[in-house]
């Protein structure tokens, strides 16, 4: 169970998220044994964006007039959203993932999904759900990809993005709005940022590895800090993106003095695109890059990937992407990081 501390307006969360949707709570009576659906091994299936990925849903036997009925859970508003449902014979697809879904049907007693070019919004909850009367019954599975999380805000400041805004920044800069147990994983994993940002579902936080006084005190236990829910047009707070692995694709340095423009021009030149922040992130985070050179972004701003921490490269203890945040963009100090697709 959540636990939280009140500090005025703020909540600190200290203990790990509550149980998901699709999980029963501690002391309910356990749900009736499966009769014709049978448990996937692995209740987790990995996988990469740009890849192919099947969620197994296998019958063990079947009934007259049955249906099997795919949904994910959608993190924004909890809803399910049908995906696809089939009668053994036939099937009819669903909603966004229409085209990139569709049940790989190996053997007649295989109902599983199979998602082709995963995208960053296909990470979640999927649902197998047999719908046989009085006899319902389902598994649910989850669907993870590896990536990072990164702070965003604008070249104005922190605190300007509303909610649409903030999930538009991230998009725009080939990542999507975070979800709370992205953040969470990624606070486990050494995410500390005092400005407080949006996630996908509506709500304002920020993860504090070492407590101090301009980010809530230092009595606060270490924890991803809470606002809770926020009005998603009037609020405003900066945004918590993630990224993931893109297959086939690689971000590299230009060298030079360049302008903003020029970066743009230097990187089309070789074929080639201005890198995104989200694409700088995935290739520091999975590619392993590292350089101790400023180069312009899309964005306008101006980062470079550390992997190995050195004295001369921002002297920072910790791996990271620094920042020399959003610079005139007529000044010609600083090389390009591109991005192309292999």
């Amino acid at each position: 169970m959540h636990r939280f501390l009140l500090l005025g307006s703020l909540w600190l969360l200290v203990t790990p998220p509550a149980l998901s949707i699709f999980q029963r709570p501690t002391g309910s009576p356990a749900p009736p044994r499966l009769q014709y659906l049978l448990e996937p091994l692995h209740a987790t299936v990995h996988t990469q964006r740009g890849a192919t990925a099947t969620l197994p849903c296998v019958l063990r036997a079947l009934p007259r007039n049955y249906r099997v009925k795919w949904s994910k859970v959608e993190p924004a508003n909890y809803r399910e959203s049908i995906i696809i449902i089939t009668n053994g014979l036939y099937h009819k697809n669903y909603g966004p993932l229409s085209p990139r879904v569709r049940l790989r049907h190996s053997h007649r007693y295989d109902a599983s999904l199979t998602i082709t070019d995963v995208a960053l919004e296909d990470e979640g909850r999927y649902r197998c759900q047999l719908v046989n009367g009085l006899e319902d019954e389902s598994v649910s599975l989850t669907l993870h990809l590896e990536g990072v999380v990164f702070p965003y805000q604008p070249s104005n400041g922190r605190y300007k993005f509303n909610y649409h805004e903030a999930k538009r920044a991230c998009e725009q800069q080939d990542s999507r709005l975070a979800t709370y147990q992205q953040l969470y994983k990624a606070w486990t994993e050494g995410l500390d940022w005092c400005n407080a940002g949006w996630i996908l579902d509506g709500t304002v936080h920020y993860p504090i590895i070492n407590s101090r006084e301009p980010c809530g005190g230092r009595l606060l236990l270490p924890g991803v800090r809470t606002y809770g829910a926020r009005d998603k047009q009037k609020d405003r707070f900066d945004a918590f993106c993630f990224t993931s692995a893109l297959q086939g694709s690689q971000v590299y340095f230009i060298r030079g003095h360049l302008n903003f423009k020029e970066a743009g021009q230097a990187c089309r030149n070789h074929g080639a695109a201005i890198a995104k922040v989200g694409q700088l992130y995935s290739a520091w985070k999975f590619s392993q890059l590292d350089r101790c050179d400023g180069g312009w972004l899309a964005d306008g701003s101006v980062r470079y990937p550390i992997t190995t921490p050195r004295e001369r490269c921002g002297g920072l203890p910790d791996p990271g992407v620094r920042s020399f945040g959003f610079p005139s963009k007529e000044l010609r100090t600083y090389g390009t990081y591109c991005f192309a697709a292999k």
